[in-house]
């Protein structure tokens, strides 16, 4: 069968394709970026890759009319700019309109669980998209889900935040809202089970993990799995903006996200009862369970996606590509270069380097960098790395996305995601036992030219201690 899974480099995406050529089918991977897409850790002969921005209607002419069924698997909530209803809308619309032309049975599209006359912004757009997708000339499928618990997961990863950052919370009142959490291992498994299943054509489920929990006993449930206390004091006066801003302080969601999940989490996410899991034979796993499982697959290192991987940045909406070529016109550059005496090692602690191993010279002022970020309502250096060894194009690591990253070549690129008054690139290559450090930035204007002379000599200390301790 020839499947098209659109959102194919996201959180969901990344999950379900695996499964997919598991069970021998042709893939057709719909990315906006093709640099941002590793072929390499698939089967290549049954993967498809086309570039295809659904706002722009032209580019879907790139999707193949032989298509048997296909995944509608875009959001945009934590768009930078514009608004994510419409961008949402305006997506499903083009979609809708290339999909009917081609020889497609089936769209499956993973919504959220609206069950409530009032909902957020956030949920009446996955409605609308909903509507939009069923006026369609093919059968829809529609899966509903509530919060997803996940290694990765954008919910798992806040939680995480903080249950190991605050052992006393101070918490809003919408912390008492219902949820009908479900494991990613259930959504894989629904997704994949709903495939060409006629019963299912033009039918919309929720589905839900076995337990209805308050965001507290999510909180408390979690704090169990890790063994730590937690003592939740509830307060009525935090505002949703208050609350946003907390969410983002606390933990490493951007603030646009903050604000799109406090809307969101006011809004009880309760499961309508089907048979739908019975029909497929999945068993629902307990909360417990899909937390002791993320956590499991962390210890592993084989997180396979993270809520990180999608676009976060209004440059790296035009694609990554257009920022591999390094620009030397107009730039300040700090470049370094130091003997190897090991170079596999060396390449090593490259391609280790941020999230938890650090970057191998004052640490603190990595750390107070990354807080000033947050103060200025950049991502800060929270988001860590998604693999404590692996790198790819397109993974976030800490204030930085992945641009190249070659192992063979030696060579590691990154783009700076800080806020900054101009464009930042930090290169490592080794070449015959030497490595090469380069630290790359366009400052935009007067005020870009300033920030560089400021932290020039903070820039002296790091960068000639980092390449030291990388290469010895």
């Amino acid at each position: 069968m020839k499947i098209l899974l659109t959102g194919a480099t996201g959180y969901i995406g990344q999950r379900l394709l695996p499964v997919l050529l598991q069970e021998d089918h042709q893939v057709v991977c719909c990315v906006r970026d093709k640099q941002r897409f590793d072929v390499s850790k698939y089967d290549a002969a049954r993967i498809e890759v086309v570039e295809v921005d659904f706002l722009k209607e032209e580019t879907l002419q790139n999707i193949p009319a032989d298509i048997d069924a296909a995944y509608y698997l875009i959001h945009s909530m934590s768009a930078p700019t514009g608004d994510f209803q419409e961008m949402e809308a305006q997506s499903a619309q083009n979609f809708k309109n290339r999909i009917q032309q081609t020889s497609l049975k089936q769209v499956i599209y993973l919504s959220g669980i609206v069950n409530e006359a009032k909902l957020s912004k956030h949920l009446r757009s996955r409605k609308k998209v909903e509507e939009i997708l069923a006026s369609g000339s093919y059968q829809l499928t529609t899966l509903r889900a509530g919060i997803v618990v996940g290694s990765g997961s954008a919910s798992f990863e806040i939680i995480r935040d903080l249950v190991e950052k605050l052992p006393v919370m101070i918490g809003p009142r919408w912390l008492k809202t219902k949820s009908q959490p479900i494991a990613i291992n259930n959504v894989i498994e629904f997704l994949q089970g709903v495939l060409m299943r006629e019963e299912t054509f033009g039918k919309s489920y929720d589905i839900g993990g076995p337990e209805v929990l308050t965001y507290s006993e999510m909180l408390q449930k979690f704090a169990k799995v890790r063994k730590v206390r937690l003592a939740i004091l509830h307060v009525p006066v935090m505002t949703p903006k208050l609350s946003s801003y907390w969410l983002y302080f606390v933990t490493s969601t951007s603030y646009k996200l903050a604000v799109n999940l406090v809307n969101s989490m006011k809004v009880e996410v309760i499961a309508r009862e089907n048979d739908l899991n019975k029909l497929l034979g999945i068993k629902l796993l307990s909360y417990e369970e899909a937390v002791k499982l993320a956590f499991n697959r962390i210890a592993q290192q084989e997180v396979l996606s993270s809520w990180t991987d999608a676009l976060s940045s209004n440059v790296l909406q035009s694609g990554i590509s257009r920022l591999i070529e390094v620009p030397t016109f107009g730039c300040y550059k700090d470049k370094r270069e130091q003997f190897v005496q090991n170079e596999e090692q060396s390449l090593e602690k490259i391609w280790s380097i941020g999230g938890d191993r650090g970057w191998y010279y004052a640490n603190w002022l990595w750390a107070m960098r990354g807080f000033m970020d947050k103060l200025a309502g950049g991502v800060g250096l929270r988001r860590g790395r998604k693999n404590a060894t692996q790198i790819h194009a397109g993974d976030s690591l800490d204030f930085w996305r992945v641009i190249y990253a070659n192992r063979a070549e030696k060579r590691l690129l990154l783009y700076a995601e800080m806020k900054l008054p101009g464009e930042a690139w930090l290169e490592f290559n080794i070449k015959e036992n030497t490595l090469y450090q380069t630290a790359t930035f366009r400052p935009r204007g007067l005020w870009g030219r300033l920030y560089w002379y400021s932290i020039l000599p903070f820039h002296g200390l790091i960068f000639k201690g980092m390449i030291r301790n990388i290469a010895k």
